[in-house]
């Protein structure tokens, strides 16, 4: 699978280049699945949450981006559907576009619903993170995040790649995002990591990291 972790969806050029470069084609050429769940899990987000994140009219570009047809994945409805008929759908799209909110809530419905077992078969496909729905691919997300609690307890995500990240480095609205609040976040972890602000993204494919930013970033631990 080909990742775009970003931390505020496609805020600048630079990160919109590099979506078209995973996707191979066109945004105007693709097909995307927008999946809205982590926004359930945060108690920040209310229930318009998912609404804004679906039409586009929210603060993090991700579902106006102009996509040749865009459809609803919504995690905890697949279970009661069965694979048969949401793996199809999976697999014709291009892109997975993945809201923020909690990233522990968000893994727990990825395994739930099979997504996760099924990312492995998806070498193509491109995963368009924003904020828990990058995070959810790092194998620690650190207790500061964990809002939603998973059962049997922890930070753990999904570990697709083996860096964490942290979001929304030196937000206005968030002054407990600050380099200092990262660098003491990232010390409590046994992997490296990223603080990236919202002009930021990190791009990979077959395993090569890059960062790609119009903003402010830093790598941390070992």
């Amino acid at each position: 699978m080909k990742l775009l972790l970003t931390s505020a969806g496609v805020t600048n050029a630079s990160i919109r280049a590099a979506l078209v470069d995973l996707l191979g084609k066109p945004i105007e050429e693709s097909d995307a699945l927008c999946i809205p769940t982590a926004g359930y899990g945060h108690p920040m987000v209310g229930p318009a949450g998912a609404w804004r994140f679906i039409t586009g009219r929210s603060s993090t570009p991700m579902c106006e981006l102009g996509w040749r047809s865009t459809g609803v994945l919504e995690l905890t409805a697949l279970p009661s559907i069965g694979a048969e008929r949401w793996i199809p759908w999976v697999r014709e799209a291009d892109v997975l576009l993945v809201n923020g909110g909690d990233a522990t809530y968000l893994a727990h419905w990825m395994r739930e619903s099979g997504l996760a077992d099924l990312l492995p078969s998806l070498p193509d496909k491109v995963w368009l993170g924003l904020s828990a729905g990058s995070m959810v691919m790092t194998p620690r997300i650190g207790a500061d995040f964990v809002e939603w609690q998973p059962p049997g307890g922890g930070d753990r995500t999904l570990g697709v790649v083996d860096f964490s990240i942290f979001p929304h480095l030196d937000h206005p609205a968030l002054p407990e995002n600050t380099l200092a609040d990262a660098q003491r976040w990232a010390a409590e972890l046994p992997n490296p990591a990223y603080a990236i602000d919202d002009d930021t993204a990190i791009k990979v494919t077959d395993g090569v990291v890059d960062v790609v930013s119009e903003g402010q970033w830093v790598r941390l631990g070992s």
